[in-house]
């Protein structure tokens, strides 16, 4: 639960570890652990783990913004280290991992957003922001064309979180990249 004021730092490392954990199991895809396992795989008590967290939602939408924040900072990292069309086919490349990676938590999530999308609306705005700023950085070099948005592109990435399910998505989705960024390409 968060009260808005900073965790002492022994309640900090505490939380980040049942994150890390939850992130862990979500990675293995071990979907039927009970809530109060949690606390074990962290190496803390499940009073330690209710004080944090009241419910496996609550968990759950900690890890996805851990996540969010991850994905948004290697998003800048990329910006300052590749130009603009290459540091953009990264990030994307890097969110087909991460989808694949986090197949549990990718549905785990689908799940959640079906009854509390309002909870969702703060990482989807500072992941189109990234992208955004990905695609802004790739006009500004003169790689990317600057007539499609990052909405667009967007849009392309939540197809392929959605197709998750089908025989071939990997390749399939390493092919949905490459087609966005060619057509994002400035010719």
């Amino acid at each position: 639960m968060d009260s808005g004021k900073p965790l002492r730092a022994d309640a900090q490392r505490n939380r980040d570890a049942i994150v890390a954990a939850a992130r862990r199991v979500f990675e293995s895809g071990d979907l039927d652990l009970r809530f109060d396992d949690f606390a074990a795989l962290a190496g803390v008590g499940t009073g330690t783990l209710y004080r944090h967290f009241p419910n496996r939602d609550a968990l759950t939408m900690a890890v996805y913004q851990d996540e969010v924040a991850r994905l948004c900072n290697t998003a800048r990292q990329l910006q300052l280290q590749l130009p603009g069309a290459e540091a953009l086919m990264a990030f994307l490349r890097g969110f087909v991992d991460f989808i694949e990676s986090r197949y549990g938590l990718t549905r785990t999530l689908a799940g959640l957003m079906a009854t509390r999308a309002d909870e969702f609306t703060e990482g989807s705005r500072e992941l189109e922001q990234a992208v955004t700023d990905l695609v802004a950085a790739g006009v500004r070099d003169g790689t990317l064309r600057d007539d499609v948005s990052a909405g667009a592109v967007m849009v392309a990435l939540h197809g392929i979180g959605g197709a998750r399910d089908r025989h071939d998505w990997r390749a399939e989705a390493d092919g949905v990249i490459t087609l966005v960024v060619d057509g994002l390409l400035r010719s």
